[in-house]
């Protein structure tokens, strides 16, 4: 009983007392934290799936074939890309903006742009630098960049 003294927790703290309901305030706060986030982390792991699939070479450069995959809940009207590319030997050989939209939900699409006076043989890799605008309808979307899923089946690499 000195050790309970000391400590100065008595019974009437454990049966019905102060205790069970700081527990019950605190696994409170714990749950309703712990859903806001993980609310927000499975929206923010829904991902937008962006496959670079093909490099096709035409007479003036490289036919570009991007799959994009929009598994989120949302519609995109604007969803406009800061992408580099990169020779093979890893030097930097042009900046562009390349737009993906309009993206409905849980809809995949192909989208094909060219990239004049390359040769598809000569790109090493893509790098996905930012996005640059990102919109559902007139609102600005946050966060499109962490939305982004990369990957590639071609010879070149697609990275962020």
């Amino acid at each position: 009983m000195k050790i309970w003294n000391k400590l100065e927790i008595s019974r009437s703290n454990f049966r019905g007392g102060r205790l069970p309901r700081l527990a019950a305030v605190a696994a409170g706060v714990i749950l309703a934290f712990g859903s806001a986030g993980a609310i927000a982390q499975s929206e923010n792991a829904t991902p937008i799936a962006v496959e670079l699939n093909k490099l096709e070479a035409i007479d003036t450069g490289c036919r570009i074939y991007v799959v994009v995959n929009n598994q989120t809940e949302s519609e995109f009207d604007t969803l406009k890309l800061d992408l580099v590319l990169f020779k093979t030997d890893g030097i930097v050989d042009q900046r562009f903006f390349v737009d993906l939209a309009p993206l409905r939900m849980q809809k995949r699409i192909v989208k094909l742009f060219e990239l004049g006076n390359v040769k598809c043989d000569d790109i090493g890799s893509f790098l996905v630098n930012d996005v640059v605008e990102c919109r559902s309808g007139t609102e600005a979307v946050e966060n499109c960049l962490a939305k982004l899923d990369v990957t590639s089946r071609a010879s070149a690499k697609l990275s962020k």
